[in-house]
């Protein structure tokens, strides 16, 4: 699941049907608006050639950009400092428009793309290992970054094969996959002589998953199995397979094989503690971090404090709802394992329970959609749909993510869940991470900015953390007070329970990264304040591990959506529409100061 920086998520086939309409319609604008346009849509194309896997996510690799679909992002020194120059020359284009002479709208694009290329711009000058252009991961290789981990998810998830030509793109990505993995052992080979590499742990996870990638023969990984089925699907015929096992066998083994030498060596000299602290400059990358992952600046301390004080809050009023249900002794933590180990409370964990499982899930989709309505006037015109995690990467893969749609309908926005293990999603707690990951969550603050054709398309997959996860979690909250757990305590300790998780992440990952903690602390703590499995709640505390600072911006974003609503709200007193205010998401996603300035622009 690699996450670009922001204009590298998206693909730009569309600029021909796109661009041009704009162009049309920025006659009516003013001058420095229809030039900051034409501007921003440039930087879009420029950037298009160096991110075809975001072209093929949309689906927009096609007529003369089909090149794309051949071909993966390059990750050596050489493409990183290509992207720094461009960078640089980009903002110093955009400030060179006189923001005074801007529209509403135009400022806001103006801004937007000028704060994502600033933080990106100072991340990699300050920092000279790991990734800093967007999120920050200092770590190249783990359970969760890495061609080896990312690339086999990208091909079997989004590289569709409609016809020859397609099915000869997959081979040449295979090949590809080959270049970038050994790009990618020489960049983890090159942080690790300045200390920079994985704890022991995310070492052995990660192992793990190379073992599952390599240790059987080409022909039965899912990266041949993969093709072959896409090839019956589309009615070709299967002689590609055997190229596509001849390529695994020949180029891509061989690279996995080198890079998994030097996992194996690494690990044998891998520390066990858990913080970035201990890397160079490590204190300044975790503030770094927050700050990228949040939109604010608040410190280490200033995050670990509201976490306690939310985790007190959010437990209080869990335990309330608990006494009622007879479930009266022991800590809430205590109380919320026990109730995950109800059986009325799990899926088998079997297949057939886990069919089960995605059932309930689609269940919830359809339960929430016809009440969509009633809070907002805009809906996204793509669907959306349950799928589980790849068992192949679902050993180091986040519990839920959200996967947009392609803008030319051949995919649906998909949500999917790991079931690794059912007793890690006991059935009070799914409602609240479908709201979350589907609708009204993900699906549909990232399709409306998708869809919306009032904003550049260099933002409309723009990625802020604390605003599109901070939305997720406001609409968890949303669906609640909709009534959504009416006549269902047990539902609504799930929705708080998914509260406190978000609560107890700022403890945890401040606590690791800013207060020393180590793994296991950070662990026994999350387990008793929130209940949450143990597998599951190693996970998570693996995860952020290797993301630091990223787990903080649910809560601090949940916060600023639910306060700026309740003014909206307040100042409209008997006038209030929900939604008018949640037409905002067709503004695109930004940061949280500039969501703030937005909102009360409306409100006046």
């Amino acid at each position: 699941m690699r996450r670009r920086s922001f204009v590298s998520s998206v693909g730009a086939a569309a600029l021909a049907g796109v661009v041009p309409a704009r162009a049309a319609q920025a006659g009516s604008a003013g001058a420095s608006d229809a030039k900051l346009r034409a501007l921003l849509d440039t930087i879009f194309a420029d950037r298009l050639a160096e991110n075809p896997e975001g072209a093929t996510a949309l689906g927009l690799d096609t007529s003369k950009n089909a090149a794309l679909k051949s071909q993966l992002s390059g990750r050596s020194p050489a493409d990183s400092a290509r992207d720094l120059a461009r960078s640089k020359r980009e903002l110093a284009a955009i400030r060179a428009i006189d923001p005074a002479g801007l529209g509403e709208d135009a400022r806001l694009d103006q801004d937007v793309v000028s704060y994502q290329l600033e933080r990106s711009i100072a991340g990699r000058e300050r920092f000279a290992y790991g990734e800093t252009g967007g999120r920050f991961i200092p770590y190249r290789l783990s359970q969760l970054s890495g061609a080896y981990q990312d690339v086999p998810d990208f091909l079997d998830t989004q590289h569709r094969v409609k016809d020859a030509a397609d099915a000869d793109a997959y081979l040449a990505r295979l090949g590809a996959f080959a270049t970038v993995i050994d790009q990618e052992t020489e960049r983890q080979r090159s942080d690790a002589a300045k200390g920079v590499f994985a704890p022991d742990y995310i070492l052995d996870t990660a192992l793990k998953q190379y073992a599952a990638l390599r240790d059987k023969p080409a022909a039965e990984t899912g990266l041949v199995t993969g093709l072959a089925g896409k090839l019956k699907a589309a009615s070709l015929p299967p002689e590609r397979t055997a190229a596509a096992a001849k390529i695994v066998a020949e180029k891509v083994f061989p690279a996995l094989d080198r890079q998994r030498a030097l996992v194996t060596e690494l690990r044998g000299k891998a520390a066990h503690d858990a913080g970035v602290w201990r890397l160079p400059d490590g204190e300044a990358y975790y503030a770094a971090a927050a700050e990228a992952a949040t939109t604010t600046r608040l410190t280490g301390d200033e995050i670990h404090k509201l976490g306690l004080e939310q985790v007190a809050e959010i437990s209080a009023r869990i335990d309330t709802i608990l006494k009622a249900q007879g479930m009266g002794e022991g800590t809430v933590g205590a109380r919320l394992v026990a109730l995950n180990e109800r059986p009325d409370q799990l899926f088998l964990n079997t297949d057939p329970g886990r069919e089960a499982l995605l059932a309930e899930l689609n269940k919830q989709i359809q339960a929430m959609q016809p009440r969509l309505s009633e809070q907002f006037a805009t809906l996204p015109k793509a669907p959306v749909e349950v799928r589980r995690v790849p068992p192949a990467i679902q050993a180091g893969a986040p519990g839920g993510y959200y996967q947009a749609a392609t803008l030319d309908g051949s995919r649906p926005g998909i949500y999917y869940i790991n079931l690794r293990d059912t007793f890690d999603r006991p059935k009070f707690g799914l409602a609240t991470l479908t709201h979350h990951e589907a609708v009204p969550g993900h699906h549909l603050q990232v399709m409306l900015a998708l869809e919306s054709p009032d904003i550049p398309l260099i933002r409309r997959r723009g990625g802020f953390s604390a605003y599109s996860e901070g939305w997720a979690l406001y609409t968890e909250q949303l669906a609640d007070e909709m009534g959504m757990f009416e006549g269902d305590p047990l539902g609504q300790v799930g929705y708080l329970q998914s509260l406190l998780f978000r609560a107890t992440r700022l403890v945890v990952d401040s606590g690791m990264h800013a207060k020393r903690w180590s793994r296991e602390k950070a662990t026994d703590y999350f387990i008793a304040t929130t209940g949450i499995a143990r597998g599951r709640s190693q996970g998570e505390i693996d995860r952020y591990t290797v993301w630091p600072g990223q787990a903080c911006s649910y809560k601090i974003g949940h916060t600023m959506w639910v306060r700026l609503r309740d003014e909206a709200k307040a100042k409209a007193g008997a006038k209030w529409d929900p939604r008018q205010f949640h037409e905002v998401l067709r503004k695109g996603a930004m940061p949280l100061d500039v969501l703030e300035r937005v909102v009360k622009e409306r409100m006046a």
